[in-house]
């Protein structure tokens, strides 16, 4: 599998979010915190098949504490038609290379608590005792130091 991870653009972030994760909701609705620092603080990043696609095939944010030398990801999401194929694997991958790369100390997130097992199994996430519900969804908090 041959892709490309980029810096992507905004736009096609909150559509893919919202498309895959929350379908029922507008794109106001998936806009988060910090989504559109102005400081240096957020990366939105996609993976895309080939350097001419217009669309990202998976997406995620990364969110930058430069304080505490962390990075929290969030809104991890592969169009439902690429999912279990390996792009999800591969942009998570790309991430926690580019934290290493950086010298992050601790990568970080908000996992439903019905996919958390692709974190633990696949990147050696650990669970912490933090959880909250919602929208009627359970999420928990997933870390890896690194």
């Amino acid at each position: 599998m041959n892709v490309i991870v980029k810096e992507c653009n905004y736009n096609d972030i909150l559509e893919l979010r919202r498309d895959v994760m929350y379908p029922e909701k507008d794109l106001d609705y998936v806009k988060v915190e910090n989504d559109q620092d102005q400081n240096g603080n957020t990366i939105h990043l996609g993976l895309y098949e080939n350097d001419s696609d217009m669309k990202p095939i998976s997406i995620v944010s990364l969110f930058l504490n430069r304080e505490k030398n962390e990075i929290q990801f969030r809104k991890f999401a592969t169009k439902v038609e690429y999912q279990n194929k390996g792009y999800g694997t591969k942009l998570l991958s790309y991430v926690i290379n580019y934290a290493k790369v950086n010298s992050i100390k601790r990568i970080w997130c908000n996992a439903r608590i019905e996919k958390s097992e692709f974190y633990i199994k696949n990147f050696n996430f650990n669970l912490t005792n933090q959880k909250y519900t919602k929208d009627g969804r359970d999420f928990i908090i997933l870390e890896r130091f690194l």
